[in-house]
């Protein structure tokens, strides 16, 4: 079914079906034509891959991955839009939609299960509210898979995105980075969206990779990550300190045995930074 960017076609679409729209769920359906081909084409690049969508809506950005997809598999946790989704893109035999809550699914069998020998990738237009969980979901366990393309806040592109050593770097800046290489494609205006959403958004795409830089372990390294970005206002020295309730004078030596200054802000320091602090916290302070 063509033309869903149409807003008296959407309209109609919705209203047959009884819908009204869930701010508790962050529904803001794409009326933009440009987009969802961009985004298509950004996270298809051959006919083998196989994609995995979360929150497909009324099928807007799905109905331009199956023309390109070997398959698609839409994940939407809202019951309501199924019958919508039947009509939107029951011309296509290369789609499974599974009515589930993504954060509860298990995403490595669903992909061994449904894209057998396919390149597997992500594409979504993500509900703001659940933006950082669901990346963080795919990120950390593991996935087989090559990229994640999604829409997301403005605000949260620039940090998802943002160059080590800068303010806009955060937390989950870092988190992001021991696991991809993130890219901001292009920029998306709130008028885009119907109903139109308060802030403009962005589309990125995360490459996954191996770590380039291992600690020693990975628990400890997440713990001073998240500690030293908890008052970002105060020294590395003093968050990670009160956040992990470290000694400071011994903190002190172990940030200096990493080769970071203890007056240091977080946003200052690199990925690799936080790994040598992590792996001097795990050694008790010796660099040896």
């Amino acid at each position: 079914m063509e033309r869903l960017t149409n807003i008296s076609t959407v309209r109609e679409l919705l209203s047959r079906h009884g819908f009204t729209f869930s701010k508790a769920l962050g529904q803001n359906f794409l009326i933009n034509p440009s987009v969802c081909p961009r985004m298509a084409e950004a996270a298809v690049t051959d006919d083998n891959t196989g994609v995995l969508e979360i929150g497909p809506g009324i099928g807007v950005l799905t109905n331009e991955l199956l023309k390109r997809a070997k398959k698609v598999v839409a994940v939407e946790l809202d019951g309501r839009l199924l019958p919508v989704l039947d009509e939107t893109l029951g011309e296509y035999d290369n789609l499974r939609v599974i009515h589930a809550d993504v954060m509860e699914l298990d995403l490595r069998r669903v992909i061994e299960e449904e894209f057998p020998g396919m390149r597997v990738v992500v594409c979504a237009n993500l509900p703001y509210y659940i933006t950082s969980p669901v990346i963080m979901k795919l990120l950390e366990e593991r996935l087989p898979i090559d990229t994640i393309t999604v829409m997301v806040q403005k605000e949260a592109a620039l940090r998802l995105c943002a160059g080590e050593g800068s303010r806009d770097s955060s937390a989950i800046t870092a988190a992001v980075r021991y696991y991809a290489s993130p890219e901001l494609l292009f920029h998306v205006s709130a008028g885009s969206f119907m109903p139109a959403p308060k802030v403009d958004s962005a589309v990125i795409q995360l490459t996954l990779r191996e770590p380039e830089y291992k600690p020693l372990d990975e628990k400890t390294l997440f713990c001073v990550i998240k500690a030293a970005f908890a008052q970002r206002r105060k020294t590395v020295l003093n968050s990670i300190s009160s956040s992990m309730s470290l000694d400071k004078s011994e903190l002190s030596g172990i940030l200096k045995s990493a080769g970071v200054e203890p007056t240091a802000r977080a946003e200052q320091l690199t990925l690799r930074d936080f790994v040598r602090i992590s792996d001097a916290i795990d050694k008790g302070g010796n660099d040896g």
